[in-house]
């Protein structure tokens, strides 16, 4: 009759297209206890992958362009660090074919959302199409190749690309992947532990280059006016601040308008006559009685050290600690771990003192990995409990339930298993992709266990043989949809899993996931659903 199932005896096509599932099934029922014991081998196989996977946040963006941030100490002057960067582009550039051009940028735009320091240093490199680069070069080689090329003494290899710079600087103020705040009153206590956090850090398996902030020593000229010296001359404090501020730091004295354009015009002395301690001190300034007098005479000048820049956040000053990671050694989350399990030994032994008031801050794509966590973990929760609450509402049998759920643990092994032999690791992006194969890893076995239920009321089996018989004849009759739902899942995620271009580092790990969820769920969903299903029949006619 249109519209109902037939038999499988009759059903010639499922015959010829199944012919190698019917023993398969009937061996399977006929041992049982083997089939449980694979699945739990596939269970403790995906354990100890996921044991060695490592942890990122996300799967690194390439970018096709890098952007290189050496920093030099606080002390460091504007000539010294042009000469630095002009010298490093020029390595670049020269010595490596991969490199088409490259820009460098020092110092800071007129803007509040750009606070660089001159010290700092922003080179992009653009980088030419894989086919120009040299045999067996890949971009972790390259970089590494750049960082021990440009090595400098005073000056930190940051490697980082332009966009993510700027996300995690806006979001963190870290350009690197791990980074570690410490708080406290005083800016030179803080900056002294930041240092030896430095030391402590550059020990941990996968660290590069840690770099500590050094703020608190720039070294600042000062010009202390002596009020009795001036008043015997007849000079007012006015005229000498007004002369220091006019002759050495200059004046706007109005601006030129040449079309769209505007330019300052600023009054100061010539460069020979104030780059210089002692030609500060000949500085004259005019007397009441017509004589001119020389700085020195009426003011104290001195170097003195003097911070940097003054970080802070929430109304507390902090000092930074920049660390780039090996992530081919060590995952972003596992170096963390074994940091912050550093610094506290040497804490605890006395070797970092850290003060009442003061305390240590772990930041960077770290902290963007704790927070996605506390959402993704409710989420995952929230999912899992949806999905067995309508399971139950459709069967409204515990024992039904139990043998679904089965599929639910044997897919998560099946994703863990493909990620670790494609080496991706544990990120936001891989946790998405489970949760979306929790959505379809158990569609097949509802499907199966719906059609079982409506043959054993049809039917009622009274004995063992019976039993094994009827699973047998549904799980014929769904083998095909079974097949073909999976096969057209995983068609439709192949060009994901093969491409290549922009984005794919993101997309693979998300899809991989759901591949290899679905190939272990429906070898459960038609093996181990109908065993279990056979299994608790028996068991029921039994008793």
């Amino acid at each position: 009759m249109k519209g109902k199932l037939k038999p499988v005896e009759e059903n010639k096509t499922a015959q010829a297209l199944f012919k190698g599932y019917n023993p398969i099934i009937r061996w399977s029922i006929k041992h049982k206890g083997i089939i449980v014991l694979i699945s739990i081998g596939v269970m403790i196989v995906g354990l100890l992958c996921g044991s060695l996977m490592k942890q990122e946040f996300m799967p690194p963006l390439n970018e096709g362009d890098l952007l290189f941030m050496p920093v030099l100490l606080p002390g460091a002057s504007l000539t010294q660090v042009m000469d630095v960067m002009k010298k490093q582009d020029i390595i670049i550039k020269n010595e490596f074919p991969e490199v088409e051009w490259v820009v460098g940028k020092l110092g800071r735009a007129e803007t509040a959302t750009d606070p660089a320091p001159v010290g700092m240093i922003e080179t992009i490199i653009h980088l030419k199409d894989k086919k120009f680069w040299r045999r067996g070069m890949t971009r972790e080689k390259l970089i590494q190749e750049i960082q021990e090329k440009t090595k400098m003494p005073g000056v930190s290899p940051i490697m980082t690309q332009p966009i993510r710079n700027r996300i995690d600087m806006l979001a963190t103020g870290i350009q690197t992947p791990v980074g570690i705040k410490v708080f406290g009153p005083d800016l030179n206590k803080i900056v002294d532990i930041a240092t030896k956090i430095e030391k402590v850090v550059s020990q941990v398996e996968g660290a590069i280059s840690p770099y500590a902030e050094r703020t608190s020593n720039r070294p600042y000229f000062e010009i202390e006016i002596d009020r009795e010296k001036a008043a015997r001359h007849g000079i007012k404090v006015g005229d000498i601040q007004h002369i220091i501020m006019t002759a050495i730091g200059g004046m706007n004295l109005t601006t030129t308008v040449e079309g769209r354009e505007r330019y300052p015009v600023r009054i100061r002395y010539m460069r020979e006559l104030r780059d210089t301690p002692e030609a500060l001190k000949r500085i004259f300034i005019p007397a009441a009685g017509g004589e001119h007098i020389p700085l020195a005479q009426i003011a104290e000048l001195k170097q003195v050290p003097g911070p940097a820049v003054i970080n802070s956040e929430n109304t507390l000053t902090y000092a930074r600690v920049f660390v780039n990671v090996d992530q081919s050694k060590v995952g972003l989350v596992d170096f963390v771990k074994n940091a912050q399990e550093a610094v506290k030994n040497k804490i605890k032994s006395g070797d970092i003192k850290l003060p009442s008031g003061y305390f240590i801050s772990w930041s960077g794509q770290f902290e963007s990995e704790m927070e996605s966590r506390k959402k993704l973990i409710p989420s995952l929760v929230i999912c899992l409990a949806v999905i067995i609450v309508l399971l139950y509402m459709a069967f409204k049998n515990f024992s039904i339930l139990l043998i679904l759920s089965t599929g639910l643990p044997v897919s998560l092994m099946g994703g863990i298993i493909l990620l670790f032999l494609l080496g991706f690791r544990f990120s936001t992006a891989v946790w998405v992709g489970f949760i979306a194969l929790f959505g379809v890893a158990t569609d097949n076995a509802v499907v199966l266990l719906s059609t079982l239920e409506d043959l054993f009321k049809k039917k009622a089996p009274k004995t063992i043989e019976g039993i094994r018989s009827l699973v047998i004849e549904g799980g014929l009759l769904r083998v095909r949809p079974a097949m073909m739902t999976t096969a057209t899942t995983i068609i439709a995620l192949m060009p994901v899993m093969l491409s290549t271009g922009t984005g794919s580092e993101i997309m693979k790990p998300m899809a991989s996931p759901t591949v290899g969820g679905l190939i272990t769920a429906t070898l459960s969903n038609l093996i181990l659903v109908p065993v279990l299903y056979c299994w608790i029949k028996e068991k029921q006619r039994q008793k």
